[in-house]
């Protein structure tokens, strides 16, 4: 089994990025357009023309600036505001009185926005508040009173600067709650994986030894002992476990980041398998075998799963129904899906026995025939009455994802 390392970013803040820089340059090139309409009424149109041309190469040469919270440094930041700033302030000098007073815009007009705007997509709502302040203030002393459209833009400004903030903290919580999440998750699958595996082998041999040495005795008997405590030990171990924390970026532009270890089956280029072949094995004097006449073919991963959740499925009924109880294992090749059914004449499970068991670390059913039949797309169902035998029901789509992905 090859392990593969996945590396999953998650990102909403990265898009926001991206359009805050169409937005600066956009309006850019708007502001010198109003600018170029309203000529007649620039007094002194050499101050404007002389500040356009700082905006304009500003804006193209500090694009790559506003590209991630990294390049987007606290030391640009006050920049980029300072350029604002200025423009705010120049427009009384450069433009004439009945500009100002029908409330013309200023020289950098809404680009502004986008100064606050980088503020608050870098630090949050609080950081846009405070650039949003000095922002109000210029507008103020550019106006000279405070006008109503002028306290409407800067109000708007304020609120809408401090909205987004607040959205890019949230946003920022929820990606690092869904890492965790993708993380446990993939974690959890892995953990079980392991424990189906260790169930089918080494529980499995600490258990004979418990029970052999009990019956024989004597030295058996306490290596028996020792064999039961170690398979309660172990049951601990792998029903429980640790789970990594996740990580987070360290741009924060990239959001935060999973690492998923995945396992390739070498057999998922070989083609589907018969599972007709890999069930055969388990016929035996007391377990009888029905199969289709035709062949029955799923993925080769798909039918080593489904194939070790049936004998996971007689092991149980080896266990439990006792040495004289019968099993029967029927296949049924449906349209969409295949379904084996392992049924015994043993004396069923006692209500809220499963529960007992998986609480006492005793998985044989939750991870090695439920959990593999989740990881397939399957289901399995398991209907015991007591005194009349367990039936155990497995389904495994034909049309499914590639298993075995964690």
């Amino acid at each position: 089994m090859a392990k593969q390392v996945r590396v999953v970013r998650m990102s909403v803040e990265q898009p926001l990025w991206r359009a805050l820089s169409g937005y600066r340059v956009l309006t850019m090139l708007y502001a010198i357009g109003l600018f170029a309409a309203a000529y007649d009424e620039f007094d002194r149109p050499g101050i404007a023309i002389a500040f356009y041309a700082v905006l304009f190469v500003w804006t193209i040469v500090t694009l790559p600036r506003v590209q991630s919270a990294v390049a987007c440094t606290k030391r640009f930041l006050a920049a980029d505001l300072t350029v604002a700033l200025v423009g705010i302030v120049l427009t009384p000098l450069a433009a004439d009185a009945h500009h100002i007073d029908s409330g013309g815009p200023t020289l950098p007009s809404i680009w502004t926005a986008g100064s606050v705007l980088a503020y608050a997509i870098k630090g949050g709502w609080r950081w846009a508040a405070f650039a949003s302040t000095p922002v109000a203030v210029a507008n103020l002393i550019e106006r000279g009173s405070p006008a109503r459209d002028t306290v409407h833009n800067v109000v708007l400004v304020w609120v809408a600067s401090i909205a987004i903030g607040y959205v890019v903290e949230v946003a920022r919580a929820s990606e690092r709650t869904l890492a965790r999440a993708l993380e446990i998750e993939a974690t959890t699958r892995e953990r079980e994986r392991l424990a189906r595996d260790i169930h089918d082998g080494v529980l499995q041999v600490l258990a004979m030894v418990q029970r052999r040495g009990a019956v024989l005795g004597g030295d058996a008997g306490e290596l028996g002992r020792m064999a039961g405590e170690q398979e309660i030990a172990l049951r601990t171990l792998v029903s429980g476990g640790l789970v990594p924390v996740s990580r987070v970026s360290l741009d924060a532009a990239e959001g935060a980041v999973v690492r998923v270890v995945e396992e390739e089956s070498d057999d998922d280029d070989g083609g589907p398998v018969d599972l007709r072949a890999l069930l055969a094995p388990y016929a035996a004097a007391k377990v009888s075998f029905a199969e289709p006449g035709a062949p029955v073919p799923l993925p080769a991963d798909a039918a080593k799963e489904l194939a070790a959740a049936v004998g996971a499925a007689l092991d149980n009924v080896r266990r439990h129904a006792g040495d004289d109880a019968r099993a029967w294992i029927l296949v049924e090749d449906e349209p969409r899906e295949v379904v084996v059914t392992v049924r015994d004449d043993g004396p069923g499970i006692p209500e809220g026995r499963l529960a007992q068991a998986e609480g006492e670390g005793r998985l044989g059913v939750a991870l090695s025939i439920r959990g593999r039949l989740r990881d397939l797309g399957g289901s399995a169902e398991l209907v015991s009455i007591p005194g009349q035998g367990t039936e155990v029901e497995l389904k495994v789509p034909k049309a499914r994802g590639k298993a075995g992905t964690r």
